[in-house]
């Protein structure tokens, strides 16, 4: 499927609630609800479907404020194919796909937000849970992890379910965000 704006995209997902695509990958520049708005009112009523950002523009704002709203990766519409098929396939598999360039704006916009918690809270996250979230920034499936950790699929999901409630986060790429925020995962800048 393909729309020409945010309004019709929206207007589809809503009528074809049992048939819509599992990614979409949404125009920063469009006539009517834009890209940012269509992403937010999106990420809202269907936080299941992920969206891949596409836009000509690679400004640090953009990037955060698309982030913010929901996108679980973000893509320049100079990117090469090998790159695009790349996002695409990381999404599908992970749940989210961030370049070097987007976590370094992940991690510097952290130094900016004031509504992260404090990781030094006592028992915030428990020791198991910090392993899987590592694991999760390390772009690992429920099934690497559960054999990382020598733990069965289904308690892989439920430290997943624990760490998205405790940190307050949507989605995996919520979580990945946090992680960078609070210097769980460092980033070799």
């Amino acid at each position: 499927f393909e729309a020409s704006n945010g309004n019709e995209l929206i207007s589809f997902l809503q009528s074809n609630k049992n048939n819509h695509p599992d990614i979409i990958i949404m125009d920063l520049k469009m006539p009517g609800i834009n890209g940012v708005e269509a992403t937010k009112i999106i990420h809202t009523e269907f936080p299941e479907l992920k969206i891949i950002a596409l836009t000509s523009y690679n400004s640090k704002s953009f990037v955060a404020n698309m982030i913010d709203v929901g996108a679980v990766s973000y893509l320049i519409k100079s990117a090469t194919p090998h790159e695009f098929l790349t996002t695409i396939n990381e999404v599908a598999e992970k749940g989210f796909y961030y370049t070097d360039h987007v976590m370094k704006i992940i991690q510097a916009d952290m130094l900016t937000s004031k509504k992260t918690k404090s990781i030094l809270d006592t028992n915030f996250l428990t020791a198991r849970e910090i392993e899987v979230l590592k694991l999760i920034c390390s772009q690992k499936s429920t099934v690497e992890i559960a054999d990382s950790l020598f733990i069965s699929p289904r308690t892989v999901e439920g430290h997943r379910n624990n760490l998205l409630l405790k940190t307050e986060s949507r989605n995996i790429a919520g979580l990945v965000v946090y992680a960078v925020q609070n210097e769980i995962m460092l980033l070799d800048v």
